[in-house]
């Protein structure tokens, strides 16, 4: 298959819309398998999405043009999934299961289209958020931090010649080649693309994408974007995220409910996955309070994700826990996934090599790290922390405490009632980079 040259196609595109996102299964495979489970067992519940800006020193309304941003999302609405990829949805295995996703499903999924949106500009940041359905509203999260942060890097490079644009994706694919050669020389490393989300450009994450297939062969084990794993024959990976918990615990009628919320959403969700799919995501709530409370069957699971913490503290602590539970932690599965450089990956996998089994899901700064990269000085090409987190569940508000308190999402009073619930044991603050 011909190389893009993406360059020479930032440069020339001259249409009236160069589409961001062009296909429905341009999103994170946790996100259908999450979608299956709303589907099925809570299709009347309501959600609000809301986009969060964590790095406050960028003004996002000031560096993207709102008409802009309005054409990319109102595209977007006009997407239905293609007949040959709700073949290869129906079709394909996933984690060694055939059939993961019910025909029910499928046939409901064909006629899917993304509901609408709200858009307002309050103090030089985009207010955005997507209301309705939680079976429809979901799926707004992905493509919409893709639409945003692809618009801030055209907006960044818009001043820049063929050459100059020449010399940033060179510098940039040498830098990303550079960790790659690195994490080469891992015995036995299990790397996947998790950098959907935030990344330079869909071109850019296709590129990163291919280069690791190459760079590290068997060491790369797939990919999290469902469109990038059909078309590079790789496996899609992902489970589930934080905002199962989230509605579970706003749709909660008492404290006792809330505190079980993070266990009857993996109740749920085992009766619908098994196998490999069964990773627990512990830190929405704190990761002390969940393995405080956890019942003892969690410990039976596949792994655990770690999201928030410090990996090799957060890691330690869930390998403690097994054992305190009897379980022998080389027979289990971390997978490192919060704010990854490579030194991150490489320090933790020496640390705990020979005493878990690991992968890391590497995001943005595999698919957004030009820093140093632009021919001139610029900021604006620096990736931020961007996210879009459920506000609200049938009118309810939505809470996420996790374990770093600069990642809390929701309103102050409700993060202090969450507190005294779940505890403050184990949270450590920490700078948010991306």
């Amino acid at each position: 298959m011909a190389k893009t040259d993406i360059a020479r196609r930032v440069y020339n595109h001259t249409w009236k819309l160069d589409p961001i996102v062009r296909s429905l299964l341009d999103t994170d495979f946790y996100k259908l398998l999450m979608l299956q489970m709303i589907w099925g067992m809570y299709p009347k519940v309501d959600a609000t999405f809301k986009l969060i800006n964590r790095t406050t020193s960028v003004r996002l309304a000031d560096e993207i043009d709102e008409r802009e941003l309005r054409d990319q999302l109102d595209h977007a609405r006009t997407l239905r999934f293609s007949k040959k990829e709700m073949i290869w949805l129906g079709g394909n295995n996933f984690y060694g299961r055939k059939q993961i996703f019910e025909p029910e499903f499928l046939a409901w999924l064909e006629g899917f289209r993304l509901p609408d949106y709200e858009l307002t500009r309050r103090d030089g940041q985009y207010e955005l958020s997507f209301p309705g359905p939680w079976m429809y509203t979901t799926l707004w999260e992905i493509p919409a931090l893709a639409i945003i942060n692809e618009l801030r890097s055209r907006a960044a490079m818009r001043s820049f010649g063929p050459f100059a644009l020449d010399v940033l994706y060179a510098r940039a694919k040498a830098k990303m080649w550079a960790k790659t050669e690195r994490l080469k020389a891992l015995p036995g490393i299990r790397i996947s693309d998790f950098g959907t989300r935030r990344r330079h450009s869909f071109l850019w994450q296709r590129w990163c994408v291919e280069a690791l297939k190459e760079g590290i062969g068997d060491a790369f084990t797939g990919t999290s974007n469902v469109l990038l794993a059909m078309d590079n024959d790789l496996e899609a990976l992902g489970t589930n995220a934080h905002e199962l918990p989230m509605v579970f615990a706003a749709l909660a009628n008492s404290e006792e409910e809330m505190r079980e919320a993070p266990y009857k959403v993996l109740q749920d969700w085992q009766r619908y996955y098994g196998g490999n799919l069964l990773i627990v995501l512990p830190d929405t709530f704190g990761t002390t309070a969940f393995l405080r409370d956890a019942p003892d069957w969690i410990a039976d699971w596949t792994g655990f994700r770690p999201d928030s913490a410090p990996p090799i503290e957060g890691g330690e602590k869930i390998l403690s826990w097994w054992r305190e539970k009897g379980k022998d932690p080389k027979q289990k599965l971390l997978i490192f996934s919060d704010g990854l450089e490579v030194e991150t990956i490489e320090e933790t996998y020496r640390h705990f090599r020979g005493k878990v089994r690991m992968s890391f899901g590497w995001g943005t700064n595999l698919t957004n790290d030009f820093e140093g990269c632009a021919p001139t000085e610029t900021k604006s090409l620096d990736a931020i922390s961007l996210v879009c987190k459920v506000s609200e569940a049938n009118g309810r508000p939505a809470v996420k405490l996790s374990d770093n308190p600069a990642k809390a999402t929701g309103d102050e009073k409700e993060i202090k009632r969450y507190l005294r619930i779940f505890g403050e044991k184990g949270r450590v603050e920490q700078l948010v980079k991306v």
